[in-house]
């Protein structure tokens, strides 16, 4: 009545209220999964390809006979497998008494890190690129200002300059 156009009606209502079931229990599904719960891989435990190229070291990376120079047989395939387990057993062991250490060794680091470049470092540099933007124009009219004038007279002077090579025999 009077209005040029309509308000707009929203069918699934407010965000913080909303009106239908199945936008509510979308609202209830997002609240459950949390981001430092969800599922990880068990299979590939390298998605991202970080150790591709540092620790893929295999027994015939390390130990290698030349033709000629042959071990027994048996003596081979005993080195390979003694290689091969302790090399399995020992980084699990490891990684057992040191895993969960330093993943929290590392994700204090990480938060450290996190927390001073978003409420130090960024701050900083925005504060320092509004501050420099005041000093650059005065910088700029100082230069147009007693600088551009100068060499502009200079390349003038320099412009009326012939230079003209003879070779004389």
């Amino acid at each position: 009545q009077g209005f040029l156009y309509t308000a707009p009606i929203r069918e699934q209502g407010n965000i913080y209220k909303p009106n239908n079931k199945m936008m509510a229990d979308e609202l209830s599904e997002k609240a459950v999964h949390d981001v430092h719960t969800k599922e990880i891989d068990l299979v590939n435990r390298d998605p991202k390809h970080l150790n591709d190229d540092v620790v893929k070291i295999d027994f015939e990376d390390v130990i290698a006979e030349p033709e000629g120079t042959h071990s027994f047989d048996g003596i081979w395939k005993a080195s390979f497998t003694t290689f091969t387990v302790t090399k399995y057993w020992f980084y699990r062991l490891l990684s057992a008494i040191f895993g969960i250490p330093m993943a929290l060794i590392w994700g204090i680091y990480f938060a450290i890190l996190s927390f001073l470049h978003i409420w130090a470092v960024v701050p900083c540099i925005r504060s320092y690129l509004i501050e420099i933007q005041c000093i650059s124009r005065v910088y700029s009219i100082c230069i147009h200002t007693f600088c551009d004038p100068l060499f502009e007279a200079i390349g003038r002077m320099f412009s009326s300059i012939r230079a003209t090579v003879r070779k004389e025999i």
